[in-house]
């Protein structure tokens, strides 16, 4: 059985509340679970914050036993300074510019083009090339 931490949804149309738990990755997002382990609000409060509270002893049990936090959660225990930061990765805006250079098979990387010459070029029929003049 792999035990998920992760957040059960509470709150009405466009005022969401959620609760952080220890459930099984079986079960539904709203449906049983073995522990609730604290809460999380996102909408602003008078001060402005996002609140949240957490059984810091209890998450750290599940965390050691190996629970998953999933992805939104392993970002609150960031913030609450339990787990290290999640991985981050390369972003690039929506809809933005994208990088149009081919790239490498073997290393994923981008090739850089500059520096290559073309040796066959398919789209020369093959009567139209024309050969090299040496000088004698």
């Amino acid at each position: 059985m792999v035990v998920r931490i992760r957040l059960a949804r509470f709150g009405c149309r466009n005022r969401p509340f959620y609760r952080v738990m220890a459930a099984d990755s079986r079960s539904p997002r709203d449906g049983k679970h073995l522990e609730v382990l604290g809460y999380y609000n996102p909408l602003p409060g008078k001060d402005g914050g996002k609140r949240m509270g957490l059984k810091f002893d209890r998450v750290k049990y599940w965390l050691s036993v190996g629970a998953q936090p999933s992805d939104p959660v392993q970002r609150i225990l960031f913030r609450a300074g339990i787990l290290p930061p999640p991985p981050m990765l390369a972003m690039v805006p929506k809809g933005g510019p994208r990088d149009r250079r081919p790239i490498h098979p073997m290393t994923g990387r981008p090739l850089d083009l500059e520096g290559v010459t073309v040796v066959d070029d398919s789209n020369v029929p093959e009567g139209d090339a024309e050969e090299p003049v040496s000088e004698e």
